[in-house]
């Protein structure tokens, strides 16, 4: 199939040195799993720069290694469908015996969350210059019936941090599906702090699961704690499913009244009475409907001070927490892989 949705195109087994992260050798912080590896390469032609990812493709119906066939094909298909300012782009596909390689847009700018927390402060105003971006591009996928099911802070990255407004781009479509909304779809995937209650229970999955992620993603933004990280997987699944979070004073003492219904208008166990992404774009916090909203919202601040500590903890302490997923089938902790400028490769047109 991913034949007939670009040129088919064979290349011989990448010949390529492993080698430990550095900071000059990770590829603008890309996620990477144990079936699938980031590497920045160089168009022959144009000297333009890409982020290749080799998924590594499973091998039998019997192996617990490697991405399906069918996977990989549906992961195609959502970024050849898509085309928006906020999220990856797609360039190219090529195909040997053990991978499938996806030429993507280079996003260098690294996450979002370690940009801002070199900010020595941060208004909520500042604060959702960003959100609205991620809320624009989540938009523009459930306008598509797309759901992303693996928003995290991880996967929200900034094309070019050292422009004076950069540019959110949301990555990793390896779990988004399309919607459709007469079959019920079930699974067990994503990362436990950010999954809605409804993967966690089982029960059938929406567009609904990614506003819960947002609301996860404002609430970690705006006080620098995780509203529902337990000692273990299983209690954050637990937190989760039971909706257990608190907007705790030494977190949010600075937090405006509008930021916190926010987020407890997304934080909601029903995906049917959970806020819409069309919903949220007019919600007086992103939209105020006065200048009183619009002063409590410049006069009040994320705490720097936890969430400068919460990104530390993150970029430091490899923790199952923040690399490990609800199935284990999916993305499993691995370290870091790049190629060197200079190693060589067979990848048609393009230098890695």
């Amino acid at each position: 199939k991913i034949s007939s949705l670009l040129s088919q195109k064979i290349i011989n087994t990448m010949k390529s040195e492993k080698l430990e992260p550095t900071n000059d050798q990770i590829v603008a912080g890309l996620i990477i799993s144990s079936f699938a590896v980031v590497r920045r390469c160089r168009h022959r032609g144009t000297g333009v720069e890409y982020a290749g990812k080799f998924i590594k493709k499973r091998r039998s119906k019997s192996s617990r290694r490697g991405v399906t066939r069918e996977d990989i094909e549906r992961e195609v298909d959502i970024l050849k469908e898509i085309q928006h300012p906020n999220i990856i782009t797609l360039h190219d596909v090529f195909e040997n015996k053990a991978e499938v390689i996806l030429i993507l847009e280079l996003v260098a700018g690294g996450e979002l969350f370690d940009f801002l927390a070199e900010k020595e402060s941060l208004s909520e105003e500042e604060a959702t210059q960003f959100l609205k971006q991620i809320l624009d591009g989540v938009s523009y996928l459930h306008t598509k019936h797309i759901a992303h099911f693996d928003l995290k802070p991880e996967n929200i990255m900034l094309l070019n941090r050292s422009v004076p407004h950069p540019r959110i781009k949301i990555i990793d479509f390896g779990l988004a599906h399309k919607i459709d909304f007469g079959n019920d779809f079930k699974n067990i995937f994503g990362t436990p702090e950010f999954v809605a209650p409804e993967v966690v229970n089982y029960e059938p999955l929406g567009l609904e699961a990614d506003m819960w992620s947002v609301g996860v993603i404002t609430y970690i933004l705006l006080s620098g704690a995780s509203p529902f990280l337990g000692d273990n997987k299983q209690e954050t699944l637990a937190n989760v499913s039971a909706v257990d979070y608190t907007f705790d004073e030494e977190f949010f003492s600075n937090t405006s009244v509008l930021a916190k219904d926010f987020i407890a208008k997304l934080l909601v166990k029903d995906p049917k009475k959970r806020m819409t992404i069309q919903d949220s774009f007019q919600h007086p916090w992103i939209k105020p409907k006065d200048t009183q909203q619009a002063l409590s919202r410049k006069e009040s601040a994320v705490n720097m001070e936890k969430f400068k500590k919460f990104a530390a903890r993150r970029k430091w302490k490899v923790s199952v927490f923040y690399h490990d997923t609800v199935s284990e089938s999916f993305h499993t902790p691995a370290h870091w892989k790049t190629c060197s400028s200079n190693s060589s490769s067979h990848l048609p047109r393009y230098d890695i």
